[in-house]
């Protein structure tokens, strides 16, 4: 059975990680790249769809060419962070269940034109516990995220993913070393009773 994270893992992985605005000038490596998706990649979703496409945008160039498709106060975020991240989402994320889950036919729930409604339901829900699972990842290998929207889909979308016209960005996030400097006071959180019930 597993045990409890000590408090020092808990406050690293939340109570005392922030989503950061501005980045020292420390490299995060291919390595760490690959060690966040090892770990992101356990994370459950539905009859392991595995929907999440990332584009690591880490050159000078691919993050500019990322950050011209954001807003005006997000484009720095990208362009003075280590890495930056386009989460996506397949579309066809079904073509990929056979293996992924070989126990039943699941690629037959959401084969078909008729299903692509449900297909976008399952690839944002699923892609977006992903992306949260790679900001966990990369937080408990002590790095930092800067996890944003404020940016054209569409042409991120049309200039990233042409060749895949069924992958679609879901959301973007810096990933490196924050500079405290760039955060200011933590905004309220709320106690359990204000929007919990236990029935």
């Amino acid at each position: 059975m597993a045990e409890a994270l000590p408090e020092t893992a808990l406050d690293q992985l939340f109570r005392k990680a922030r989503s950061y605005n501005g980045w020292l000038d420390k490299d995060v490596s291919e390595d760490q790249l690959h060690a966040i998706y090892e770990l992101m990649k356990m994370g459950p979703t539905s009859a392991n769809q595995q929907p999440a496409r990332i584009v690591w945008c880490k050159s000078p160039e691919a993050k500019q060419r990322l950050a011209q498709y954001a807003g005006e106060k997000n484009q720095p975020k990208i362009t003075s962070a280590p890495v930056c991240a386009i989460v996506a989402m397949d579309l066809e994320f079904h073509e990929e269940l056979p293996w992924l889950f070989p126990h039943t036919d699941a690629r037959s729930w959401f084969a078909g034109e008729d299903k692509l409604a449900v297909r976008e339901i399952q690839a944002f829900r699923n892609s977006s516990l992903q992306g949260a699972y790679l900001m966990l990842a990369a937080r408990a290998l002590g790095l930092d995220c800067g996890p944003m929207s404020g940016f054209d889909n569409a042409a991120v979308d049309a200039d990233f993913f042409a060749g895949e016209p069924h992958w679609k960005s879901n959301f973007i996030c810096a990933i490196g070393y924050g500079d405290p400097a760039s955060i200011f006071g933590r905004s309220p959180r709320p106690d359990f009773d204000k929007f919990n019930t236990i029935l």
